[in-house]
């Protein structure tokens, strides 16, 4: 299977933080996907941890160059290898499901910090909780 990733926030299409980080040339479309795992509003992006009792939707994509593309993600998302444990979000591969209901392995930021308040997205898709608020 190909070299993919999940986005769930702020690095899906139609925001502008992966263009920023000069990796956009570097990733297909695959398509729309969930995980298992529960969505959090932490206030200007969202975090998802692992959870048994809920979908996270989002976007699949293919890396052409999984190391320069991790790479960037890692800075992003505050992931620092040496110190996972004081990481802002830590990253794991899980099975993600695909448009066509095939389910592959895909690399994804796990939310590593207290969530505090933060409520959590009951429809578990980021894009339909920013268009409603």
């Amino acid at each position: 299977m190909a070299d993919l990733v999940f986005f769930y926030g702020t690095l899906m299409a139609g925001f502008d933080r992966r263009r920023r980080a000069g990796i956009d040339n570097k990733l297909t479309y695959i398509g729309r996907g969930s995980i298992q795992a529960a969505l959090f509003d932490v206030g200007i992006y969202p975090a998802a941890v692992p959870a048994s009792d809920g979908a996270v939707w989002g976007e699949v994509y293919e890396m052409s160059e999984p190391a320069t593309v991790l790479a960037a993600l890692d800075e992003i998302e505050g992931y620092r290898h040496s110190d996972p444990d004081r990481s802002l979000y830590t990253r794991a591969q899980t099975d993600v499901t695909l448009p066509d209901g095939r389910r592959a392995a895909a690399w994804v930021y796990f939310y590593n910090a207290p969530l505090g308040r933060a409520t959590r997205i009951p429809s578990g898709d980021y894009l339909e909780h920013v268009k409603v608020r």
